[in-house]
Protein backbone atom coordinates (compact mmCIF):
# COMPACT_ATOMS: atom_id res chain seq x y z
CA UNK A 1 0.00 0.00 0.00
CA UNK A 2 1.63 3.78 -1.39
CA UNK A 3 0.74 5.06 2.22
CA UNK A 4 1.75 8.16 3.66
CA UNK A 5 0.55 11.88 4.67
CA UNK A 6 1.18 15.88 3.91
CA UNK A 7 4.73 16.71 4.93
CA UNK A 8 6.34 20.35 4.51
CA UNK A 9 8.80 22.25 1.94
CA UNK A 10 10.15 24.16 4.88
CA UNK A 11 13.81 22.68 4.33
CA UNK A 12 12.78 21.94 0.51
CA UNK A 13 11.62 19.09 -1.41
CA UNK A 14 14.45 16.58 -1.11
CA UNK A 15 14.33 17.11 3.02
CA UNK A 16 9.94 16.57 2.25
CA UNK A 17 10.77 13.66 0.70
CA UNK A 18 13.17 12.05 3.46
CA UNK A 19 10.92 13.07 6.06
CA UNK A 20 8.16 10.55 4.36
CA UNK A 21 10.54 7.91 4.58
CA UNK A 22 11.24 8.93 8.44
CA UNK A 23 7.52 8.38 8.81
CA UNK A 24 7.74 5.10 7.52
CA UNK A 25 5.73 6.73 4.25
CA UNK A 26 5.79 5.08 0.65
CA UNK A 27 3.87 7.88 -0.75
CA UNK A 28 3.38 11.80 -0.07
CA UNK A 29 1.75 15.19 -0.64
CA UNK A 30 3.63 18.66 -0.39
CA UNK A 31 2.65 22.24 -1.56
CA UNK A 32 5.27 23.09 -4.38
CA UNK A 33 5.32 26.83 -2.51
CA UNK A 34 3.26 29.02 -0.01
CA UNK A 35 0.17 27.77 0.51
CA UNK A 36 -1.66 30.94 0.86
CA UNK A 37 -0.11 32.68 -1.69
CA UNK A 38 -0.73 32.28 -5.53
CA UNK A 39 2.37 33.98 -6.38
CA UNK A 40 4.68 32.35 -8.77
CA UNK A 41 7.96 30.61 -7.17
CA UNK A 42 11.62 30.66 -8.35
CA UNK A 43 12.77 27.36 -7.12
CA UNK A 44 15.96 25.63 -6.82
CA UNK A 45 16.06 22.64 -9.81
CA UNK A 46 19.14 20.86 -7.46
CA UNK A 47 16.67 20.52 -4.86
CA UNK A 48 13.82 19.35 -7.34
CA UNK A 49 16.15 16.86 -9.31
CA UNK A 50 17.41 15.19 -5.59
CA UNK A 51 13.80 14.67 -4.83
CA UNK A 52 13.00 13.11 -7.91
CA UNK A 53 16.11 10.80 -7.37
CA UNK A 54 15.50 10.03 -3.78
CA UNK A 55 12.03 9.36 -4.57
CA UNK A 56 12.75 6.68 -7.44
CA UNK A 57 15.46 4.91 -5.29
CA UNK A 58 13.01 4.72 -2.17
CA UNK A 59 9.71 3.73 -4.77
CA UNK A 60 8.34 6.93 -3.54
CA UNK A 61 5.34 7.85 -4.94
CA UNK A 62 5.01 11.49 -4.59
CA UNK A 63 1.64 14.26 -5.33
CA UNK A 64 1.81 18.14 -5.11
CA UNK A 65 -1.26 20.39 -4.02
CA UNK A 66 -2.06 23.92 -5.08
CA UNK A 67 -2.45 26.59 -2.77
CA UNK A 68 -5.70 27.41 -0.31
CA UNK A 69 -6.99 30.13 -2.75
CA UNK A 70 -6.67 28.08 -5.85
CA UNK A 71 -10.60 28.34 -8.07
CA UNK A 72 -10.99 27.12 -10.96
CA UNK A 73 -14.26 29.15 -11.07
CA UNK A 74 -13.11 32.52 -10.53
CA UNK A 75 -14.59 35.10 -13.17
CA UNK A 76 -12.47 38.03 -12.47
CA UNK A 77 -9.84 37.64 -16.06
CA UNK A 78 -7.06 39.59 -14.00
CA UNK A 79 -7.34 36.70 -11.27
CA UNK A 80 -7.65 34.33 -14.04
CA UNK A 81 -4.70 34.86 -15.20
CA UNK A 82 -2.76 35.34 -12.15
CA UNK A 83 -4.18 31.60 -11.15
CA UNK A 84 -3.29 29.96 -14.54
CA UNK A 85 0.16 31.10 -14.20
CA UNK A 86 -0.02 29.66 -10.32
CA UNK A 87 -1.01 26.34 -11.81
CA UNK A 88 1.74 26.30 -14.34
CA UNK A 89 4.56 27.28 -11.71
CA UNK A 90 2.66 24.41 -9.41
CA UNK A 91 2.70 21.73 -12.21
CA UNK A 92 6.30 22.52 -13.19
CA UNK A 93 7.56 21.60 -9.87
CA UNK A 94 5.99 18.97 -8.97
CA UNK A 95 7.25 17.63 -12.74
CA UNK A 96 10.56 18.60 -11.73
CA UNK A 97 10.01 16.51 -8.32
CA UNK A 98 8.81 13.64 -10.34
CA UNK A 99 5.52 13.92 -8.97
CA UNK A 100 2.26 11.99 -11.04
CA UNK A 101 -0.78 14.90 -10.16
CA UNK A 102 -1.09 18.13 -8.74
CA UNK A 103 -4.40 18.63 -6.62
CA UNK A 104 -6.69 21.18 -7.34
CA UNK A 105 -10.22 21.44 -6.00
CA UNK A 106 -13.43 21.35 -8.14
CA UNK A 107 -14.53 25.04 -8.31
CA UNK A 108 -16.25 27.40 -6.35
CA UNK A 109 -19.18 29.27 -8.18
CA UNK A 110 -21.25 32.09 -6.20
CA UNK A 111 -22.91 33.79 -8.85
CA UNK A 112 -26.87 33.56 -9.52
CA UNK A 113 -26.63 31.30 -12.79
CA UNK A 114 -24.81 28.01 -11.62
CA UNK A 115 -24.23 27.35 -14.74
CA UNK A 116 -21.53 29.66 -15.96
CA UNK A 117 -19.23 28.27 -12.70
CA UNK A 118 -19.18 24.92 -14.89
CA UNK A 119 -18.32 26.27 -17.67
CA UNK A 120 -15.45 28.81 -16.66
CA UNK A 121 -13.75 25.47 -14.80
CA UNK A 122 -13.77 24.13 -18.20
CA UNK A 123 -12.55 27.41 -19.66
CA UNK A 124 -9.57 27.58 -16.89
CA UNK A 125 -8.30 23.99 -17.21
CA UNK A 126 -7.87 24.37 -21.44
CA UNK A 127 -5.99 27.38 -20.73
CA UNK A 128 -4.07 25.80 -18.22
CA UNK A 129 -3.51 22.59 -20.15
CA UNK A 130 -3.23 24.09 -23.41
CA UNK A 131 0.40 25.35 -22.49
CA UNK A 132 1.37 22.14 -20.52
CA UNK A 133 2.73 19.88 -22.15
CA UNK A 134 4.86 17.57 -19.01
CA UNK A 135 3.30 14.32 -17.65
CA UNK A 136 2.31 15.19 -13.93
CA UNK A 137 -1.68 15.34 -14.33
CA UNK A 138 -4.22 18.17 -12.92
CA UNK A 139 -5.81 15.65 -10.39
CA UNK A 140 -9.71 17.01 -9.59
CA UNK A 141 -10.49 16.92 -5.76
CA UNK A 142 -14.37 16.24 -5.11
CA UNK A 143 -15.62 19.21 -2.97
CA UNK A 144 -17.27 18.79 0.81
CA UNK A 145 -20.06 21.60 -0.31
CA UNK A 146 -19.20 24.06 2.05
CA UNK A 147 -19.94 27.58 0.68
CA UNK A 148 -20.74 26.62 -2.90
CA UNK A 149 -22.65 23.03 -4.22
CA UNK A 150 -19.80 22.53 -6.97
CA UNK A 151 -18.04 18.91 -6.67
CA UNK A 152 -19.96 16.48 -5.07
CA UNK A 153 -21.11 14.01 -7.32
CA UNK A 154 -19.01 11.42 -9.61
CA UNK A 155 -21.11 12.43 -12.48
CA UNK A 156 -19.85 16.58 -12.01
CA UNK A 157 -16.21 15.77 -11.76
CA UNK A 158 -16.59 12.84 -14.71
CA UNK A 159 -18.64 15.67 -17.31
CA UNK A 160 -16.05 18.64 -16.52
CA UNK A 161 -12.87 15.98 -17.50
CA UNK A 162 -14.84 14.54 -21.00
CA UNK A 163 -15.64 18.25 -21.88
CA UNK A 164 -12.37 19.76 -21.55
CA UNK A 165 -9.86 19.80 -24.55
CA UNK A 166 -7.04 18.17 -22.41
CA UNK A 167 -9.01 14.96 -20.61
CA UNK A 168 -6.06 12.88 -20.53
CA UNK A 169 -3.98 15.72 -19.28
CA UNK A 170 -6.74 15.07 -16.10
CA UNK A 171 -6.78 12.42 -13.44
CA UNK A 172 -9.10 12.60 -9.93
CA UNK A 173 -8.50 12.83 -6.10
CA UNK A 174 -10.78 11.13 -3.99
CA UNK A 175 -11.23 12.54 -0.35
CA UNK A 176 -12.76 10.96 1.90
CA UNK A 177 -14.26 13.68 4.67
CA UNK A 178 -15.32 15.49 1.46
CA UNK A 179 -17.18 12.54 0.06
CA UNK A 180 -19.10 12.07 3.44
CA UNK A 181 -19.77 15.87 4.15
CA UNK A 182 -21.15 15.83 0.74
CA UNK A 183 -23.20 13.07 1.43
CA UNK A 184 -22.35 10.99 -1.43
CA UNK A 185 -20.29 8.78 1.22
CA UNK A 186 -22.69 8.23 4.06
CA UNK A 187 -20.60 5.36 5.56
CA UNK A 188 -23.06 2.86 4.90
CA UNK A 189 -23.19 3.16 0.99
CA UNK A 190 -19.98 2.28 -0.11
CA UNK A 191 -20.74 -0.71 -2.94
CA UNK A 192 -22.77 1.84 -4.23
CA UNK A 193 -20.86 4.61 -4.61
CA UNK A 194 -18.26 2.06 -6.08
CA UNK A 195 -20.31 1.04 -8.48
CA UNK A 196 -21.37 4.50 -9.90
CA UNK A 197 -17.76 5.13 -9.87
CA UNK A 198 -17.36 2.04 -11.93
CA UNK A 199 -20.14 3.19 -14.19
CA UNK A 200 -18.93 6.19 -14.77
CA UNK A 201 -15.33 5.71 -15.70
CA UNK A 202 -14.20 7.55 -12.92
CA UNK A 203 -11.88 5.24 -11.40
CA UNK A 204 -9.86 4.46 -14.52
CA UNK A 205 -8.99 8.09 -13.66
CA UNK A 206 -8.67 8.10 -9.71
CA UNK A 207 -5.29 8.89 -9.17
CA UNK A 208 -4.83 9.91 -5.31
CA UNK A 209 -6.61 9.29 -2.52
CA UNK A 210 -7.32 11.93 0.37
CA UNK A 211 -8.02 9.68 3.41
CA UNK A 212 -9.77 11.65 6.10
CA UNK A 213 -11.86 11.13 8.84
CA UNK A 214 -14.63 13.56 9.45
CA UNK A 215 -15.48 15.94 12.42
CA UNK A 216 -18.95 16.24 11.49
CA UNK A 217 -21.41 13.70 10.38
CA UNK A 218 -22.54 12.82 6.44
CA UNK A 219 -23.83 15.67 4.72
CA UNK A 220 -23.19 18.55 7.30
CA UNK A 221 -21.23 20.23 4.05
CA UNK A 222 -18.56 21.11 6.55
CA UNK A 223 -14.72 20.50 6.02
CA UNK A 224 -13.24 19.36 9.11
CA UNK A 225 -10.75 16.46 9.23
CA UNK A 226 -10.59 14.04 12.04
CA UNK A 227 -7.83 11.07 12.61
CA UNK A 228 -8.72 8.30 10.74
CA UNK A 229 -11.15 6.11 13.19
CA UNK A 230 -11.60 9.01 15.10
CA UNK A 231 -14.52 10.84 13.59
CA UNK A 232 -17.99 10.50 12.09
CA UNK A 233 -16.65 8.24 9.52
CA UNK A 234 -15.03 5.54 11.79
CA UNK A 235 -12.69 2.80 12.16
CA UNK A 236 -14.97 0.02 10.34
CA UNK A 237 -16.18 2.10 7.26
CA UNK A 238 -12.24 3.21 6.87
CA UNK A 239 -11.04 -0.20 6.83
CA UNK A 240 -14.21 -0.92 4.25
CA UNK A 241 -13.07 1.27 2.00
CA UNK A 242 -9.27 0.78 2.53
CA UNK A 243 -9.97 -2.99 1.13
CA UNK A 244 -11.62 -1.68 -1.63
CA UNK A 245 -10.24 -3.45 -5.23
CA UNK A 246 -10.75 0.29 -6.70
CA UNK A 247 -8.25 1.95 -4.79
CA UNK A 248 -5.54 -0.84 -4.82
CA UNK A 249 -2.08 0.59 -5.53
CA UNK A 250 -3.41 4.57 -5.20
CA UNK A 251 -1.13 6.74 -3.22
CA UNK A 252 -3.22 7.41 -0.45
CA UNK A 253 -2.27 10.44 1.76
CA UNK A 254 -3.26 11.55 5.19
CA UNK A 255 -4.09 15.56 5.49
CA UNK A 256 -5.36 14.79 9.34
CA UNK A 257 -3.78 16.74 12.86
CA UNK A 258 -0.64 15.51 13.91
CA UNK A 259 0.99 16.34 17.46
CA UNK A 260 3.55 14.83 19.41
CA UNK A 261 1.40 12.80 21.11
CA UNK A 262 -0.25 10.99 17.97
CA UNK A 263 2.15 11.62 15.14
CA UNK A 264 1.57 10.55 11.37
CA UNK A 265 3.90 7.99 11.96
CA UNK A 266 1.55 6.60 14.40
CA UNK A 267 -1.72 6.47 11.85
CA UNK A 268 0.67 5.41 9.28
CA UNK A 269 1.24 2.18 11.72
CA UNK A 270 -2.66 1.90 12.55
CA UNK A 271 -4.38 2.42 8.91
CA UNK A 272 -1.54 -0.33 7.73
CA UNK A 273 -3.35 -2.55 10.28
CA UNK A 274 -6.92 -1.70 9.16
CA UNK A 275 -5.94 -1.90 5.61
CA UNK A 276 -4.50 -5.80 6.27
CA UNK A 277 -6.24 -6.93 9.37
Amino acid sequence: MNLGSHVTIRNGYLAAAQEAVKLGAKAFQYFPKNPRSLSVKSYDHKDTDKCARFCQEHGLVSIAHTPYMTNLSIEDSEMQQVTISSILNDLDIAEACGSIGLVVHFGKYKGPEPLQGYKLMIDMLNKVLINWEGKCLILIENNAGQGVKMGLMLEELVQIRKLTNYPDKIGYCFDTCHAFASGLWTGDNWTTVMEKGIELGYFTHLKAIHLNDSVYPSSSFRDRHANVGKGYIGENKIKEFLQAPVIRDLPIILETPSSQQYSHRDEIKYVYTLATS
